[in-house]
């Protein structure tokens, strides 16, 4: 991998299809002749300029403009040429392949080729090179991932701060304090005969305790920013005809479940991602959950099951309109049994109680009435569902963030806590509180990538932001 990072790049920059313009990037060291046989001339760094793109033969396989960014001012931190031309395809592939060709071609004025090794990138390894070249850090380059991929206006800003170094910054702060209290710990287990304490003179658990409170308030945006990337599984689930298609409908604001009287009409899953406050919410609707003889509705029955196995929250929906049933109220206590032995600790069900246009009866205490039909108590429901995701209300500044760096924070949280617990104690284990400040340090190295050799950055950058 260390090889192949410092091979030159070329890759087609913009999506596949037709479009008006279409970019063709390469990246690498000294690309000064490659210019030259492809522009005709050499470029004003950071200059656009307008000419023709030449073949071997002289020719212009298009006219656009050109950009050359010497190194170490590009995104790569290396020499990058962009040729902005049509966006067709089949222009772009000749352009590449003009690219590769001219690299190959040994340069009139040395006995080389002009380009030595270049090669068409991998998905993700302009950014990768960004990343080894010390241009981005690991969080930021996860941040060009999640600003593509964003699916809410809010997801794609909060990504946008996380790209300009927003979130970095703050594990910045965090692992500075950190390493200077470290070094405070470590002064003292270096120097055990002074009559000094070091530790109490330079307040060690004050500085212990800021950090924590520092902590705990990253973490907490961590989570919410965690939350707007990844969403939570929501998944409806009761008995037939109580209305889960009709109440998938009103949350989306479209048709889309079959909605009958006849039951068992809903035979598979149908999903929809929905966001709530720039929040995505992936909500399933499911069989409805019951005995049947009907081969096909036995199967649409197991995977209902299945769905609810894997969600981070389920809509128990009961219909008010058979509340006084004793078998319907029976069937319902069975399905609930089946939940809690189905669902992992800790995944909340919220009973929600359909059909509240019909009937003038009051939900039972804890549940939420509504009329998926006209729309009452929807938006109320919306509300649970936050509420139930862990959401609160942030100021603007929210920034982007990933399941794992919420797990790295957490960890650091925890050995923190442990250092706390010695910091506090008569007789500190001073070794034991420098490990646990190590430990935590290495967690927030994790988040930002700043490990050491570039082998390992290759493989972490792989794994994190290419695999995702």
């Amino acid at each position: 991998m260390l090889a192949r990072s410092t091979d030159p790049i070329v890759a087609i920059a913009t999506a596949s299809g037709r479009g008006a313009v279409g970019i063709v990037r390469v990246s690498g060291r000294h690309l000064g002749p490659l210019v030259s046989a492809l522009c005709g001339r050499t470029l004003k760094p950071r200059e656009a300029t307008y000419l023709p793109f030449l073949d071997a033969d002289g020719e212009a396989i298009d006219r656009g403009l050109a950009l050359h960014f010497p190194a170490p001012h590009s995104f790569t931190g290396e020499d990058v040429l962009e040729l902005q031309a049509h966006g067709g395809a089949v222009v772009l592939q000749l352009l590449l392949a003009r690219c590769l060709e001219a690299a190959a071609e040994f340069d009139p004025a040395g006995d080389k080729p002009r380009l030595r090794g270049l090669r068409v990138a991998e998905p993700g390894e302009f950014s990768q090179r960004a990343f080894l070249n010390g241009k981005i850090d690991l969080a930021q380059a996860e941040a060009i991932a999640d600003l593509i991929d964003a699916s809410t206006e809010a997801a794609a800003r909060s990504a946008g701060r996380s790209l300009s170094g927003a979130f970095s910054q703050e594990i910045h702060l965090l692992r500075d304090a950190l390493i200077h209290l470290r070094m405070l710990v470590e002064a003292t287990l270096d120097f055990p005969e002074e009559d000094i304490d070091f530790l109490q003179k330079a307040d060690a658990a004050g500085q212990l305790a800021a950090l924590r409170t520092q902590l705990a308030a990253v973490r907490q945006r961590a989570r919410q920013g965690a939350l707007l990337r990844e969403g939570i599984k929501v998944v409806i689930a009761g008995q037939p005809n109580a209305g889960k298609s009709s109440l998938l409908n009103a949350l989306a604001g479209a048709e889309l479940a079959i909605v009958s009287a006849v039951a068992g009409t809903t035979r598979d899953v149908v999903s929809q991602t929905i966001q709530i406050q720039g929040v995505p919410l992936h909500v399933a609707d499911t069989a409805g959950l019951r005995d049947s003889s009907d081969e096909v509705e036995r199967i649409g029955v197991a995977r209902a099951w299945g769905q609810i196995e894997s969600a981070d929250a389920v809509l128990f929906l009961h219909d008010l309109t058979r509340a006084g049933s004793p078998a319907y109220a029976q069937a319902d206590a069975d399905i609930l049994r089946t939940l809690r032995d189905k669902l992992s600790p800790g995944v909340p069900v919220v009973d929600v109680w359909n059909k509240q246009d019909a009937v003038a009866v009051a939900a039972p205490e804890g549940g939420l009435a509504l009329s998926a039909k006209t729309g009452e108590g929807v938006e109320a429901l919306r509300q649970r569902l936050l509420a139930v995701a862990g959401w609160q209300a942030v100021p603007e500044g929210l920034y982007l963030a990933r399941a794992r760096h919420v797990d790295a924070l957490t960890r650091v949280d925890r050995h923190l806590e442990i250092a706390d617990a010695q910091l506090g104690a008569p007789l500190p284990a001073l070794d034991l509180l420098a490990e646990e400040l190590r430990l935590a340090q290495n967690a927030l190295n994790e988040i930002t990538g700043e490990f050491g050799s570039d082998d390992l950055l290759g493989v972490i950058f792989s794994r994190f932001c290419i695999g995702k």
